[in-house]
């Protein structure tokens, strides 16, 4: 990150920003370039529930309240679409215990996040849940399909709550699709030339067949991973591979907030700018 952006997060820090200052600071941003789509990694509920002395059940609901806290900040954006990673395949191997508490997490909070005057209601956001929905117990199934019900009708702005969720399976159901689709040609008693013609799969043809693309997610702009970890875990692996700008922030998801992320759309800003920069003066350089 550069020396602006962290000499802004300092001042940020040091002004401890009122309620009055967010808003303009975030009317300041948006008069700058903005990005459609931001996804979160939303990692370090268990390690900021440990050091808080807490029951990792608390973390994870110290964490729901940040994933409100931060999807208000990016809806006051204007950021077309979130896409956060919520629970994946591999977390049933989780101990039991966890996983239960997670369940009946998403089961209450899925619903409390839709209900009538809410967050997404307020917004006019359109809930989806992205991943292998089937692992679920019935309960839980049944409240994503209420929550989705609830908000299908929202234009504004998309959430994608991505649980149980891995990157490979995505990918993997995407190619599934082009092939069974191509199938259906062979069922239509096509010409057998016609056939291998059809079945000739693109990196296009695979994108969109992808769960995030095919419910309206535009190209993913910025991937942010919260905890001082690494790594993408599996999470929009596709997505990422092509213009994606990706941030590691030192802080636990559920201490996540506005001063973390002013940082991170100021690099993405001027990311565009040099960018825009490049085109023109480029651009006036061939033409000469």
């Amino acid at each position: 990150m550069n020396f602006i952006s962290t000499l802004v997060q300092w001042i940020l820090t040091k002004l401890r920003i009122t309620w009055l200052a967010q808003r303009l600071l975030l009317r300041t941003l948006v008069a700058g370039p903005i990005p459609q789509h931001v996804g979160f990694v939303m990692d370090g509920n268990r390690r900021y529930a440990r050091g808080k002395g807490k029951l990792v059940q608390e973390g994870h609901g110290d964490g729901y309240l940040a994933l409100r806290r931060v999807l208000e900040i990016c809806l006051r954006l204007n950021i077309r679409c979130v896409s956060v990673y919520a629970f994946a395949i591999d977390n049933f191997k989780r101990p039991q215990e966890e996983v239960n508490a997670l369940m009946q997490l998403a089961e209450t909070k899925l619903l409390e996040l839709c209900s009538h005057g809410d967050l997404l209601q307020e917004y006019g956001v359109k809930l989806n849940v992205i991943g292998r929905r089937s692992l679920f117990p019935e309960s839980v199934q049944a409240a994503i399909r209420r929550a989705e019900v609830l908000t299908k009708r929202n234009s504004r702005s998309i959430l994608n709550v991505c649980m149980p969720y891995s990157s490979r399976d995505e990918m993997t159901t995407a190619v599934e699709d082009c092939i069974r689709e191509a199938l259906v040609i062979e069922d239509a008693g096509k010409d057998i030339n016609d056939y291998f013609m059809c079945v000739y799969i693109t990196e296009d043809t695979i994108n969109s067949h992808l769960m995030s693309v095919k419910r309206g997610s535009p190209p993913l702009d910025i991937l942010v991973r919260t905890s001082g970890v690494k790594r993408l875990s599996d999470f929009m692996l596709w997505q990422c591979c092509e213009n994606t700008h990706l941030h590691f922030s030192n802080t636990y998801w559920p201490d996540f907030g506005l001063l973390d992320f002013v940082p991170i759309i100021l690099e993405w800003q001027r990311s565009v700018w040099f960018k825009r920069q490049d085109i023109l003066f480029g651009g006036s350089r061939i033409s000469r």
